[in-house]
């Protein structure tokens, strides 16, 4: 899948309404050696990072924009360009992690395991169970691995680095492939390295289903 040649007419598509003159929210296709990506921003933080052929980005967008009140737009904000510069010097292999401000949503649970998530490595895995154990609730492997899948904001909350049992790649709502380029790059550039242990504020936030 390649950038849109219409964004406008593919962004209405996925919101089921046409974009919002003046909106709040800001949407711009973003080029990346694995595929495009969506990301929606507003002046000060990112509210949404995905593979543009996600196949649960269609209901991303529209919780998002009734989240928005309908003000979801094309554009691009300040924070749009940091996110695409910092993603190009990612796959590039010259930065282990990302420091953007960030607006995952969530639920408290939910934004506990992304924070946990953030704390990973780049160039390391865990478990689900280990993931579950980290934030002090061994017995809610199952709840953390939802919590994964509901992540919106895709390498910047690297829920990519989650394994299941025995180390073996499970569902990734970016493809398995992907998911397996994604480990392959961080194990080969970033081994040993860490990204920035960066706790969200209310602002930042893991595996997608």
């Amino acid at each position: 899948m390649t950038i849109p040649p219409d964004p406008a007419a593919e962004l209405a598509a996925l919101l089921g309404h046409a974009p919002a003159e003046g909106a709040a929210l800001a949407a711009a296709w973003l080029a990346t050696p694995l595929g495009p990506m969506i990301a929606v921003a507003d002046r000060s933080r990112l509210h949404l990072l995905e593979f543009a052929d996600r196949k649960a980005l269609p209901a991303q967008m529209r919780r998002l924009s009734r989240q928005a009140g309908g003000r979801v737009g094309l554009g691009r904000t300040p924070v749009t360009d940091r996110a695409e510069a910092q993603l190009t010097a990612w796959f590039a292999g010259t930065r282990a992690g990302f420091d953007l401000p960030l607006e995952p949503g969530g639920t408290p649970f939910q934004r506990l395991v992304w924070q946990e998530l953030q704390r990973i490595p780049a160039g390391t895995t865990i478990s689900y169970a280990e993931l579950a154990r980290r934030i002090g609730r061994p017995a809610a492997v199952r709840a953390a691995a939802a919590a994964n899948g509901a992540n919106r904001i895709a390498l910047v909350i690297p829920c990519h680095r989650v394994l299941g049992t025995n180390g073996a790649l499970t569902g990734y709502g970016g493809g398995l492939w992907r998911k397996q380029a994604l480990i392959r790059h961080e194990s080969d550039r970033f081994g040993g390295q860490t990204a920035p242990d960066r706790a969200a504020t209310g602002d930042s936030r893991p595996e997608k289903a």
